[in-house]
Formats: structure tokens, sequence, C-alpha cells
């Protein structure tokens, strides 16, 4: 029986941190639930994963429907598409069966690539690639999660360009649904000899075709990495950008910054998936609103900052040990004078 093999390259940056990512893992699942009462599917369908963060790595290879068991996605400081790229066309080349003179191969394969961000690496090379030798050999569907998508890079890979809005409460169970219906779509034209490049029809609420290149907008979100002062267990405080308008009688301006979203527990495995090509980039806690408590051992700030530019966990005032530097810090309480904020390293998103 010919294969379908289908790949899904998923963005695990740390703007996916939290619901998002949730969200994600859930689909997944639900997805091969789909996929697994569709008879043509079972026959079929073959299904790979791939994540990318800083880095990009197959988490789990090519295999039968039936036996497809969703992994844990991990997640990582970076939004490396060139890697992702790269990834998928050795994964492509190591499991794909091509057609020969003396057997067929499989049928052509069907790529899912989800991102909420922009590149961070340098991806031109792996583009270049893609469309010069691997391109005609997939189907490529590339879905931008939110608005801040870098549409115009996905534009230059695939005709096949989708923006998800995840506005409305049901957004996500459709989403998966036509995901779903998708593959299955490919599965039973494959099924009756004749496969077919086409997507079907589209919730327009939720997805849309892009057919121009877009740009992207810049810093949706600040994400900041800390250590437990306690158990030395990393976690990631994320904020999203916030505008606002501000009118007195004389004039009005817009104001924007970063409001809290969450404070999320993350593995030690967070910095091997994290990229480590751009500069080390900073923002000043005078644009971020809100503090979190520690996840670990619920200290009642997750944003005290050491001397060696780290952040730790505390529970008050006094001295503490950085687990980052293992120096003794001493805190205390702000003063008016620190007003104008401080400077502190961010990650890539």
């Amino acid at each position: 029986m010919r294969r379908l093999p289908v790949f899904f390259v998923l963005d695990c940056s740390e703007s996916m941190a939290g619901d998002k990512i949730v969200k994600m893992e859930s689909g997944l699942q639900s997805i091969v639930r789909n996929l697994r009462t569709d008879p043509h599917a079972l026959e079929t369908v073959h299904v790979s994963v791939l994540a990318f963060a800083g880095v990009a790595k197959t988490i789990v290879p090519l295999v039968e429907v039936v036996s497809f068991y969703p992994p844990k996605l991990p997640l990582g400081g970076g939004t490396a598409l060139g890697a992702a790229l790269t990834a998928l066309m050795d994964e492509m080349d190591r499991s794909v069966v091509r057609t020969t003179a003396d057997r067929k191969g499989d049928w052509k394969p069907i790529v899912y690539l989800f991102t909420d961000g922009r590149p961070t690496d340098r991806f031109r090379a792996a583009i270049s690639r893609w469309n010069a030798d691997y391109a005609h050999r997939a189907t490529l569907i590339a879905v931008g999660i939110g608005a801040n998508a870098d549409l115009s890079v996905l534009r230059e890979l695939t005709e096949h360009v989708l923006l998800f809005d995840d506005a409305q409460v049901e957004a996500f169970s459709k989403f998966v649904k036509w995901v779903s219906t998708s593959v299955m779509a490919h599965s039973k034209s494959a099924g009756d000899g004749v496969q077919s490049d086409a997507v079907p029809i589209l919730d327009e609420k939720i997805l849309q075709i892009v057919k121009e290149a877009v740009p992207a907008a810049d810093d949706a979100c600040v994400t900041l990495v800390g250590r437990c002062q306690k158990s030395r267990a990393p976690y990631l405080i994320k904020y999203d950008r916030e505008s606002g308008a501000v009118n007195t009688r004389d004039f009005a301006f817009d104001v924007s910054g970063y409001r809290l979203s969450g404070c999320y527990p993350i593995g030690e495995d967070y910095f091997q998936w994290s990229g480590t090509e751009s500069a080390e980039a900073k923002v000043n806690t005078s644009m971020l609103y809100g503090s979190p408590s520690c996840p670990h051992c619920g200290n009642a700030t997750a944003f005290a900052a050491c001397a060696c530019s780290k952040l730790l966990c505390i529970g008050g005032p006094g001295e503490a040990r950085c687990p980052w530097c293992a120096k003794n810090v001493v805190f205390g309480y702000a003063s008016s004078e620190d007003d104008g904020g401080f400077d502190v390293l961010r990650g890539q998103g």
C-alpha cells in the first residue's frame, strides 16, 4: 500500500507559551483521533511531527496513524524557520519513498506548517533550497496563527498561506476539524488514484487565504526567563503588547507597553531548544505591566534581577542566593527614583 506522508511542522517558540501550545497539543490529538475514524486515512496516512524554536528537530518520525502517539511539545527561545525547513527536507529525504522505474513510491507528502511569529535565524538559503528542490515534491500549507505571523515570508514558500483568527469561542475546534477534513480529502483522492493539491473549503470567520504578502508586526510579546531561588527550576514570564490612547484637553497620543500574560514552569530542555545566533536583546521594565509570583515555590515575585542580569524569584526584601551565578544578593524595596525602570534580558519570542 502506498503511503500518504503528512508532516506537521510546529512553532514551539516562547510566544506560543501558555494557552497556544496547550491548544496545539490537544489539537494534534484531536486530528489523529479524527483520522482514525476514516477508512482511507487508516490505510494510507502516515504522520510525522517536527518542532522548531531556536533549533528544529523531528520529535515523531513518520508512523502510521493507528500507531501514532501525540508527543509533549517542547518550548524554546527563537523562531528558526530556516532550521525547520532544513529539518523537514532532511526528514523527507530520509523517510519518503520516491517513485523509481521499478516501484511506485509514496504519494506526494502534505506539510502543515504552523507559526505565530517571524523568523529569527538566517532562513533565506533554506527557502531557496526548498523552492528549487522540494516545493514540487510536496503540498505545503502554511498557517499563520494570529496577526503577528510573518505572512510575507510564508508567501515565499507556498501559494497555500492561511491566516488563523482565534478570536471567537469555537474557533480552534473548527480549525482542528478543518485540518482533519483536509487530510482526509487528500487521503481519499490518493485512495482513488488521483491525488489533488486543492485546499478544502474554508470557514472564513476563522481562516482566510492570504493572497498578498503582508508585513509582520514587530514585538508582539516580551518573554523573560528566570529560575526559582529554592529549586533552581526555570520559568518563563510572558507579556503581550498592549496599546491605548491618552487624551487630555490639549493633546492626544498613543501609549504602548506589555501586559503580563502569565508565568509558566518550563523544563531544562527549553535551553536546548533555544537559539543562540541573535544578540542579547533587552527591554526596560517601565514598559512591563504586572509582576508574577513564582510558579514553582509561590514566592511573591518572580521578577527579581541579580547583578548577573538574570531573573530569580524572592519572597520579599532581604538576602537571596542567585540560582544562576550562585552569589548572594541583597534585595530592598523599590524607591521613587526607580520609576524609570531598568533593562532586563528578553527572549527572542
